[in-house]
């Protein structure tokens, strides 16, 4: 039974606090998102300076309001934008997964030889006045060109161009500006196109324009449409079109304006730097880009500068974990990339049965999805590259079964795969070579960790599991083990058309030089070893108290949660479960110290050193704080700390696609227990990941995570309260 209420004596002081969110947030954030291990991003700490009345604003460590010239004695290029990475716009499935804008600026500052670093302000209004203040060099977060603007900022060309467009529900039948009489327009005051709104309104005086909190994001407003809590809104094409694929309750009506510029801006002085600005951009011809569906080998992939990786969005191979692209194929992939001077394209293919004929048709260069070399010749209009990856095929049981030793212990017993998979064929030859289990197919829409997992709660009896699939899911259970090999072992290769053979014979040349090489070696153990000893199960007990003391940091940790208004105790409760109080833990994915915080996400909250406990701790708490502030503040104070928490575990944005799917199935999306919890669950389905914006997300780990603290923080109040 879970503990699903909070002890409102011991959560008084959590309150609410709303930041303002405008509409820039989603764009801005899908530049964030994205920076991945790539780029360093500067904490920025509050200062005494003021802008437009006594608001705070961010600083980036040094002041220069000089021109280029002045820029490059730095050696950096600093780029002003908004919002934290961790806050995570969409997972990138067809399109560069490193946002396109933070590519070009990164190959601008490499051929000025600076470094671009990006410098964080917490509201898009702070983000001219810092430009101004000498804060940073350029803004690139998806700034609307105006006449307004341009009387303060120098701009460039355009990255790109947009129309404001009318977004409205799907059954609705608004078709031209004269169908908008007695409707309401939901819009922000401070979005660029509230002007364009008010002119409409001029037009056709019966519209109502319907100012929405600052604090909603464009995302927000959107699903407020298709939820009928606004009428329509106004969005920019580029950031509705990014969210059609996943909102399906919601279309685009008409344009309400002409074209307008997209672009970056400097300092008025900056004459030289706005000049190379333009000078790359123009040879970039960023208004150009190439056709999608192409057939190409490896010159034609340099000269595009592109490489399209067919792929799956699942724990083995590419999914998003806490605002962080990762996955064994794609860092693999990346760095292949990389070798070849080009960018990476990730495309997710609907389904694994599709990733060869999507490789045929074009859609793609290569695939990479721990696609198992056959042992007979390769399909037509294919070869496989050398072996990269070599596995075993493992049966896979509850912890407690101890009668599974040998292939002959399977008799009488029922195994569960996927009749597709490759498991079946493996089993179907065993059973024709004389063994005596049952073998039944499950439905082709659960991946092997659900099947997994169907064996731990004991629906099924048996399944078996690729060795790294495996490996990966013993990260985060005890629940289940594996029993014995079943087959020989299989390799892992990818996949080019025939008519590719320099793509070929550079993949080749590629993993003969990285198998087991260093980095080779650093990631394999990243995702299929090294997690294997992180959840180490130490001592549980909370049934007492040392030297009066729920741990070595309570007067930090107290102070820390009574500034950012927490219950120092809830605190108390998620290090335990991040660190066991260690200061020098370390992740698999590399998050670190007591609060286990990935480093980019410290820096972009101004704090360096995870592994001193004072800043840790004040990192993992300023960035609670942060991921309070993504929510609603009417939700009820405990719900929104149990969705603060799972957004801390698996990221806000797979917490708000959690609640989407949630509010679809009739469930109560502002309750997690028994309700966002279930959704959660399903979002590791295949069926429900490939239509989530953030896709694939091991829905277990979040829900036993939030469920692991609220006991371990009860048991805490009960101790505090006896004392």
């Amino acid at each position: 039974m879970y503990i699903n209420h909070f002890n409102q004596a011991g959560l008084h002081r959590i309150v609410a606090v709303s930041t303002a969110f405008h509409r820039y947030a989603i764009s801005v954030l899908i530049v964030i998102l994205i920076v991945l291990g790539s780029l360093q991003l500067v904490g920025c700490e509050r200062d005494s300076s003021t802008v437009s009345g006594n608001k705070p604003v961010l600083t980036s460590g040094y002041i220069e309001n000089g021109d280029l010239a002045d820029i490059q004695r730095h050696r950096k290029l600093r780029v002003l934008v908004t919002g934290l990475s961790a806050d995570v716009a969409y997972l990138p499935r067809s399109g560069l997964p490193i946002n396109f804008e933070v590519e070009l600026l990164k190959k601008m500052a490499a051929q000025l030889g600076l470094e671009p670093v990006w410098v964080r302000a917490e509201k898009f209004e702070n983000l001219m006045p810092m430009l101004l203040e000498g804060r940073g060099d350029v803004i690139a977060a998806n700034l609307t060109v105006t006449e307004e603007r341009k009387k303060t900022l120098a701009f460039s060309v355009p990255v790109t161009t947009v129309t404001e467009q009318l977004v409205v529900r799907q059954d609705d039948r608004i078709t031209s500006e004269q169908d908008l009489k007695n409707r309401r327009i939901a819009i922000q005051p401070s979005a660029s196109y509230w002007n364009t709104v008010q002119v409409l309104k001029r037009k056709f005086p019966d519209i109502s324009v319907e100012p929405v909190a600052e604090h909603y994001s464009v995302e927000q407003i959107i699903e407020g449409v298709a939820n009928k809590e606004f009428d329509v809104t106004v969005v920019d094409s580029n950031l509705i079109n990014a969210m059609l694929p996943f909102q399906t309750k919601v279309k685009v009506a008409f344009d309400v304006s002409d074209t307008r510029a997209i672009a970056w801006a400097v300092r008025p002085n900056a004459v030289k730097l706005l000049s190379t600005i333009n000078r790359f951009l123009t040879n970039e011809h960023l208004t150009n880009r190439k056709q999608q569906i192409y057939k190409a080998d490896l010159a034609d992939i340099k000269q595009r500068k592109v490489l399209r990786v067919l792929t799956r969005n699942n724990a083995a191979t590419y999914f998003l974990w806490r605002g962080e692209l990762m996955g064994f194929e794609y860092e693999l992939a990346r760095e292949f990339a990389k070798s070849l001077g080009v960018r990476l394209e990730m495309i997710i293919v609907p389904t694994r049965s599709e990733l060869m004929q999507w490789l045929k048709d074009g859609k793609g260069d290569m695939i990479a999805a721990s696609m198992t070399i056959p042992q007979e010749a390769a399909p037509s209009g294919v070869r496989y590259s050398r072996s990269y990856h070599n596995v075993s095929e493992m049966v896979v049981t509850r912890i407690d079964d101890k009668s599974i030793e040998t292939v002959d212990d399977l008799a009488g017993r029922n195994i569960y795969v996927r009749s597709s998979s490759s498991y079946w064929k493996t089993l179907s030859n065993s059973l024709n070579n004389g063994g005596a289990f049952t073998l039944t197919a499950v439905p082709e829409t659960l991946e092997t960790e659900n099947i997994i997992a169907k064996v731990a709660s004991g629906d099924y009896d048996l399944t078996v599991s690729d060795r790294h699939i495996l490996d990966i899911e013993l990260a985060w259970r005890d629940d289940i083990k594996a029993a014995i090999q079943i087959g020989p072992s299989v390799s892992h290769g990818w996949v080019m058309r025939e008519d590719s053979p320099a793509l070929l014979k550079a993949v080749n040349q590629f993993i003969k030089k990285e198998y087991k090489g260093l980095f080779y070696n650093i990631i394999r153990k990243k995702y299929f070893q090294q997690p294997r000893t992180i959840k180490k199960r130490l001592e549980q007990r909370v049934d007492h108290l040392t030297n009066g003391q729920l741990s070595p940091y309570d007067e930090l940790i107290k102070t820390r949660s009574t500034e950012y208004d927490f219950d120092w105790r809830m605190v108390v409760a998620q290090m335990f479960q991040e660190s066991r109080f260690d200061p020098q833990a370390k992740s698999w994915a590399g998050a670190l110290g007591l609060m286990q915080i990935m480093p980019r996400t410290a820096k972009e909250l101004g704090i360096e050193h995870l592994d001193d406990p004072a800043q840790s701790i004040h990192a993992g708490i300023k960035y609670l704080a942060w991921l309070r502030d993504r929510f609603e503040p009417e939700l009820a104070v405990n719900e929104r700390m149990w969705f603060v928490l799972a957004a801390y575990n698996a990221g806000v944005g797979h917490v708000r696609d959690a609640r989407r799917l949630a509010k679809q199935k009739g469930w109560e999306s502002d309750r997690w227990f028994d309700h966002v919890e279930q959704a959660m669950l399903l979002l590791s389905q295949r069926k429900y990941a490939k239509s989530a914006r953030h896709g694939y997300v091991r829905g277990i780990e979040p829900v036993k995570y939030v469920r692991d603290i609220s006991n371990r923080y009860n048991a805490y109040l009960k101790l505090t309260q006896v004392k």
